[in-house]
């Protein structure tokens, strides 16, 4: 009776383990698809970003010209009577 309720508690040890293990897997393969989805969303972001800080230089750009030189974009008409 002794050796029936061991070979129970050791399977029951077993499927515990196995429980567990298979979880254990599952949260690996779930931070792993965390990861790749992170980072493939972070780089395109990283790309956005790229592309509003060339824009912004830009336009920065074009702001100090305009200030330091206004006659630049103004318009000069002459009319002849």
């Amino acid at each position: 009776m002794n050796d029936r309720i061991a070979v129970q508690a050791d399977w029951e040890n077993r499927e515990f383990i196995s429980h567990i293990s298979l979880n254990i897997r599952r949260l690996f393969d779930f931070l792993i698809q965390f990861e790749s989805t992170t980072k493939s969303k972070l780089s395109s972001l990283n790309l956005k970003l790229d592309t509003l800080e060339r824009r912004l230089q830009l336009l920065e750009l074009q702001v100090s010209t305009a200030t330091a030189n206004p006659s630049l974009f103004t318009s000069t008409t002459t009319t002849s009577a």
